[in-house]
């Protein structure tokens, strides 16, 4: 196989590799790619604000970026020990001229996602738009694997913050705001692999049309991103080092996305120019599979 794509993004084999979670962009070999250079703003978002989860790293560091260069002031929350892509982030943030708000803390815990909302709308002085997109992946070989424990980490990170997160934020959004989910392929499809993350990521695909139900008449849309196979440290941390190096060349493209492929489909959500009638919908980006969905 080629070692690039027509589009000059990564392809398998990569070095072996594996993290132990949360991981790290900065440990990443090639290191995701996030900032979209061939993308061109269009000041889709100007001066509106978003607050994004796991917006440190992958594809949440991605969809920041992008915010930030079609004109948005944006807050991102991550774990205290993913703080050196956060920096890194928040440099690329103000490069383009506009404001990042490092807010680090754990996602389980409610009041944490009540008060990085609140801090947002402080800093800010409002919200417009939610983007939930932390995650915790682990690998399991058995259901047996999983303790009660186990189960309750990956909901509470994958589905209750999300909760919470929307909980919050809707005593600030006004109408035309958004929320933006990250589900997933697992979501879709079931993996044995990751059965208890599966679960939880077909969670947020119900969550996202429910709560579009919910918000329709007040003008608050409510749509999911589910991608496949991409090049983030949250996969590296559920893969084994020879897994890693052949990550994502079984899906037609040959190779895994990068997150910077995937932000444009929350700058899509986001922007209500492009995307007004649209609310709980699920979009898929599974690099040519098209059995998902």
């Amino acid at each position: 196989m080629a070692s690039k794509t027509p589009l000059n993004e990564p392809t398998p084999p990569f070095k072996p590799q594996t993290q132990d979670a949360p991981g790290l962009d900065a440990e990443m070999s090639p290191r995701p790619r996030h900032s979209a250079e061939a993308y061109k703003p269009a000041g889709k978002l100007t001066d509106q604000v978003a607050l994004i989860t796991g917006g440190d790293s992958g594809i949440g560091a991605a969809v920041a970026i992008l915010f930030a260069r079609e004109g948005a002031d944006v807050a991102i929350v991550y774990l205290p020990e993913e703080q050196r892509d956060a920096d890194h982030v928040r440099q690329h943030v103000e490069e383009v001229g506009r404001r990042c708000l490092c807010i680090p803390g754990d996602l389980k815990d409610s009041s944490t996602c009540k008060d990085a909302v609140e801090q947002t709308v402080r800093e800010f002085g409002k919200l417009d738009i939610l983007v939930n997109n932390a995650a915790y992946m682990p690998k399991r070989a058995s259901i047996a694997d999983i303790t009660d424990d186990d189960l309750d980490k990956v909901f509470r990170t994958n589905v209750y913050s999300y909760f919470y997160m929307a909980r919050a934020a809707l005593e600030h959004l006004k109408p035309g705001a958004a929320i933006i989910n990250t589900g997933s392929v697992a979501g879709m499809e079931g993996s044995k692999a990751i059965l208890d993350y599966s679960a939880s990521k077909s969670a947020i695909h119900a969550f996202t049309k429910a709560l579009a139900q919910m918000l329709v008449d007040r003008n608050i849309r409510v749509n999911c991103v589910a991608p496949g196979p991409v090049w983030t440290p949250l996969n590296a941390s559920a893969r084994d080092a020879d897994e890693m190096a052949e990550y994502g060349g079984n899906v037609p493209m040959g190779r895994p996305g990068q997150p910077e492929e995937m932000a444009p489909a929350y700058v899509y959500f986001a922007s209500n120019p492009d995307s007004s009638y649209i609310t709980g919908e699920v979009l898929s980006l599974y690099g040519g599979t098209t059995q998902a969905g």
